[in-house]
């Protein structure tokens, strides 16, 4: 591991012997862009640890895969290449399955539900990243999936014959589930296919919507709330535990206060995003209350199916989210 001191000298006006301070220099590597949300919010955690620290732990935030590619971070933290890291959890599936909790489609359907989840399985990732040698610090959602369709979505059946965006297994197998053909598309070609009927729905954020000005192609955008995947921010665990005593505390303090904050944001800019599809014409709104249930017993069945693949480890979440749901 290797760290960045800089030593720094001042003097009391009395005339006093100068006193050396050590400062720790941190990375921290992301593969998000600098304007995302996310890289904003770890930003001003690093702001802050630095002020609370008077400049003893200074954190110097690589964004945009400019340090290490996204798919690698955990790993480049894990091997103490660089100290702290932030990744999508979905992309530690293979290595923690747990970590893919939050992904499984149709379980929490808010933030609130978001939040449950994150705290019943935040003990598990807490255990695996010790056995790693790593230590998190705060983990935050992504806005939550949403519908988009060309025509007025009332029940399942409206889906048969439609063409649905895919991009992973679990996208194939809601377009199978929905009688839908699952159709291939990057989200650089969504435009394009959208506009050439290659695709009539997909599911994908608000903000991803906005970010790729979906308006004029898709017509309806329906909250659905599919999943809430979230970010997680981490670091390497000897390097904090080199730090000193009072230093861990600022940045564990500056982990759970970047946790409160990111999630707030991260409510705001799927607030101002969906606003933004409704300004430019797309009709927003909730699904029917039929279809709703029908998407729910489309999560019970995921969940069902994400338990078996993964085993008992997975009951220590669903299990109790479950049996706290139908208080």
């Amino acid at each position: 591991m290797k760290h960045i001191w800089i030593a720094t000298a001042f003097a009391a006006a009395s005339g006093q012997p100068c006193l050396a301070q050590t400062t720790v220099q941190w990375q921290l590597a992301t593969g998000y862009r600098a304007e995302s949300f996310h890289t904003q919010n770890i930003e001003r955690m690093a702001a802050d640890l630095a002020r609370a620290s008077a400049g003893r732990l200074r954190i110097e935030v690589k964004p945009n895969n400019v340090l290490v590619k996204l798919a690698d971070i955990r790993q480049a933290v894990q091997d103490g290449k660089v100290q702290a890291g932030e990744t999508i959890m979905t992309s530690m599936v293979k290595e923690i399955p747990i970590a893919g909790a939050d992904a499984v489609p149709f379980v929490v359907g808010s933030y609130a539900d978001a939040r449950r989840m994150w705290t019943l399985q935040r003990p598990l990732i807490d255990q695996h990243f010790a056995a790693r040698g790593l230590q998190a610090l705060y983990a935050v959602p992504w806005p939550p999936q949403g519908l988009y369709t060309d025509t007025p979505v009332r029940t399942a059946a409206d889906f048969r014959g439609a063409r649905m965006r895919t991009y992973n297994q679990t996208t194939e197998r809601i377009a199978e589930l929905l009688g839908a053909t699952p159709v291939d598309v990057p989200m650089v070609e969504v435009n394009q296919a959208l506009a050439t009927g290659r695709i009539t729905s997909m599911i994908t954020s608000a903000v991803t919507g906005v970010e790729n000005q979906v308006w004029g192609r898709a017509k309806y955008y329906y909250e659905i709330n599919a999943w809430f995947p979230k970010n997680i921010v981490f670091v390497n665990r000897k390097a904090f535990e080199a730090l000193a005593p009072d230093l861990q505390q600022m940045l564990l303090a500056a982990g759970q206060e970047a946790e409160t904050r990111g999630w707030a944001m991260s409510q705001a800019a799927a607030a101002e995003a969906t606003n933004e599809l409704r300004s430019r014409g797309l009709q927003v709104g909730r699904v029917s209350p039929d279809f709703e249930a029908d998407l729910k017993r489309m999560g019970e069945k995921f969940s069902l199916e994400w338990v078996r693949s993964v085993g008992n480890e997975a009951n220590r979440i669903f299990v109790p989210y479950y049996v706290d749901s139908k208080r």
